[in-house]
């Protein structure tokens, strides 16, 4: 095994697999050997995906290539970030609960449960990029639904992103039946707690879901917006441009589902909602914090 040693892909390299035509760009997290063979963990650097390959499956792809992989996600969200600055102009300098011009500003407070911990570090950096109240709490995707409500309790958020792995088990046909997921019925039941901590669709906005998840059974439980209504790969950073929307959209306005969905990456193949109360409040008079 020295020589396969010698030449093994090393964690944190960026791949792609010659079985589905290179379309996805991965990193490698870890590694095992099995029959003899090396298996790679390896998980989707812009959509949630995470999958085991055969080495021999797997291309390297050269850091001055890896744009060429991430450039129609990029472009989608360069002209999000652009349209969010655009509509959000008189708000670009807030962060937090804040006086601003003698008026009170508060937009929406995210509390996002994470399965991944990689993932979760990309979406707080574009949460602050965008100035919003955000706690991030890496919790495997199985033990979400015995958290959830003690953390609702701690830190009693208006946004609850529920997410991490999830995928349609190979070969599935049946769309509908629990069984065929790996990590929805997870995410159903984290719903449905949080749900009992907070019947309120306008008091607590649930934004639900993974790669492939079971959208109906999430949107039953009780989620706001839920992935994937096609079952498609979501990109990581779906569910932060949702609460961007609802955090910044003012309490007296409904925000219709479309025009939430405009602003994901993956749009309504990859997510879908209702139409909810947006978070933002203004108030007065504004105070200078020491």
């Amino acid at each position: 095994m020295k020589g396969v040693q010698d030449n093994m892909l090393k964690i944190g390299d960026m791949v792609v697999r010659k079985s589905y035509g290179n379309d996805i760009l991965f990193m490698v997290c870890g590694y095992r050997y099995q029959g003899g063979k090396v298996v790679y963990n390896i998980k989707g650097r812009c959509v949630r995906i995470e999958a085991d390959a055969y080495e021999d499956d797997l291309v390297p792809v050269e850091k001055t290539r890896i744009k060429q992989f991430t450039k129609c996600y990029d472009d989608v969200l360069e002209k999000i970030m652009i349209q969010i600055k655009k509509e959000r102009k008189s708000n670009s300098d807030y962060n937090g609960f804040r006086s601003t011009n003698n008026i009170l500003k508060r937009p929406g407070r995210v509390l996002h449960l994470d399965g991944d911990l990689d993932y979760l570090k990309d979406c707080l950096e574009v949460y602050h990029g965008l100035n919003i109240d955000v706690v991030g709490v890496e919790v495997k995707e199985e033990k979400q639904p015995k958290v959830v409500k003690e953390l609702l309790t701690r830190y009693k958020p208006d946004i609850l992103v529920i997410t991490g792995h999830d995928a349609m088990k190979k070969g599935a046909v049946d769309r509908l039946d629990p069984a065929n997921y790996k990590n929805s019925m997870y995410f159903v039941e984290a719903v449905k707690n949080a749900r009992e901590y907070e019947p309120s669709l306008d008091d607590l906005v649930i934004v639900a879901g993974a790669c492939q998840s079971f959208y109906e059974a999430l949107m039953e439980a009780g989620a706001n917006y839920a992935s994937s209504p096609q079952r498609v790969l979501i990109h990581c950073l779906d569910p932060v441009l949702i609460c961007e929307k609802i955090a910044y959209t003012d309490i007296e306005n409904i925000i219709y589902a479309s025009e939430v969905l405009e602003s994901t990456i993956t749009g309504k193949d990859g997510m879908g909602g209702l139409n909810t109360r947006g978070k933002y409040r203004e108030g007065l008079p504004g105070y200078n914090k020491k």
